[in-house]
């Protein structure tokens, strides 16, 4: 028995390094992402970087984020950018920070089946994992046009294209008190002088550009599979080994390496060196109202975009990386575990046998073809979540330089 799991982790091992691997392009060699990321191949020692440059926590081989020409990574900015999202008066009513649906335990996601805004209404959509974000193509779960983090950021300060006021910065005058409340902090004036040398004082460009800044530098690529990568024989256990190999084949009908590959394990990613982004919108089963291919009312994916029927329920794939720290999950809560997401690939979709939203997900017309069902038994289902529960990074969500700056300061926290 002890020989079959050894000779699982070991084919497990190479397909889970695959699926790790980015080979579509070759690795970053600089750039305006500061220090490149020595590889295999690469000779010598690296050169220390400059006084004040960023240099991105990803493992030898790996490409770096891909960074915005008008955005440069610096130590100084990413530290501002700490500090604002933590901060509470940086939204309307002085009671919620970024941090509020993005923390560091839950790997910056926030434990909830669905965020709730200032007003206290619940959002339509659960908050994303924040891990690895700069590797993301589009963002949201269903915003296509949304490319970059610089964008994203205005959507929760500035309620722009929300259900919900999240961070309630939606008017002039409410923008305005928040830039004095946080102008009046001597640590802010100090830290724009770093992040920004040369701009009179802290405004909201400056603002979302630092935000964007922390949030790329949130790297996590130090799981039981790099480890298991770099010699650490324990990183993953038998059972781990066993799930891997089911993660990545088609074993049983278990097609999970299909949506969630690469280096973020999902299919959506893009990077210094990648030719082009790539994202896919899909449908899973969740729901299909009356028989219709109808997902709940605010609550369609990409659809509520485009208008094209054959686009509901369609949304962007999740990160997997930390995903034990995630529950519950789905775009909308609606697994609370990794087992209840595992068995609900089991059987292909999802029946919901009463009320408003009653059908048939496993019919939905829109369902990626390729999610039929699984026959896995119960070992292999076990397996499967103990490979899944290998991909948490406990230095991404113990690391003290993504944490709350001042936790003894009121004024900012979760």
């Amino acid at each position: 028995m002890r020989a079959a799991a050894l000779a699982a982790l070991g084919v497990a091992a190479s397909l889970a390094l695959s699926a790790c691997d980015d080979t579509s392009a070759p690795e970053a060699k600089g750039g305006a992402n500061g220090r490149a990321t020595p590889g295999p191949g690469d000779a010598g020692p690296t050169a220390p970087p400059a006084p004040g440059t960023y240099v991105f926590d990803v493992p030898p081989g790996y490409p770096l984020p891909l960074v915005p020409a008008d955005n440069p990574m610096s130590t100084a900015k990413v530290e501002l950018g700490r500090m604002l999202f933590y901060d509470r008066r940086l939204s309307a009513n002085g009671k919620v920070s970024c941090a509020t649906c993005h923390q560091q335990r839950h790997a910056f996601a926030d434990g909830r089946g669905v965020s709730v805004g200032i007003d206290g209404r619940p959002h339509p959509l659960s908050a994303p994992s924040l891990a690895n974000a700069g590797y993301h193509a589009r963002y949201g779960w269903a915003s296509p046009a949304t490319e970059t983090l610089e964008a994203q950021v205005r959507a929760p300060l500035f309620g722009e294209d929300a259900p919900v006021i999240e961070m309630g910065l939606t008017t002039a005058a409410l923008r305005e008190a928040a830039l004095a409340r946080l102008s009046a902090d001597d640590r802010y004036r100090a830290a724009v002088v770093g992040a920004f040398p040369g701009i009179a004082g802290l405004g909201f460009d400056a603002i979302i550009k630092a935000l964007a800044s922390f949030e790329r530098s949130l790297i996590s690529m130090s799981s039981g599979i790099e480890r298991f990568r770099r010699g650490d024989a324990n990183a993953l256990s038998p059972a781990a080994g066993r799930g891997a190999v089911i993660f990545n084949s088609d074993y049983k009908g278990a097609v999970c390496h299909h949506c969630h590959d690469g280096i973020t394990f999902s299919n959506d990613v893009l990077h210094a060196s990648a030719p082009f982004a790539a994202v896919v919108y899909t449908n899973v089963g969740l729901y299909n109202i009356g028989g219709t291919g109808d997902y709940p009312p605010g609550n369609q994916g990409i659809f509520e975009r485009t208008g094209n029927l054959a686009d509901r329920g369609k949304f962007r794939t999740p990160t997997l990386r930390n995903v034990a720290l995630t529950a519950p999950y789905m775009h909308d809560g609606s697994a609370t575990t990794l087992r209840d997401t595992v068995e609900h690939y089991q059987t292909g979709g999802r029946l919901v046998a009463s009320g408003p939203y009653a059908g048939d997900g496993r019919a939905n017309p829109n369902k990626e073809r390729g999610l039929g069902g699984m026959v896995l038994d119960e070992r292999d289902k076990l397996d499967l979540v103990a490979f899944l529960e290998s991909l948490t990074d406990r230095s991404f969500v113990e690391n003290p330089a993504l944490a709350n700056p001042f936790p003894a300061d009121p004024s900012f926290g979760e």
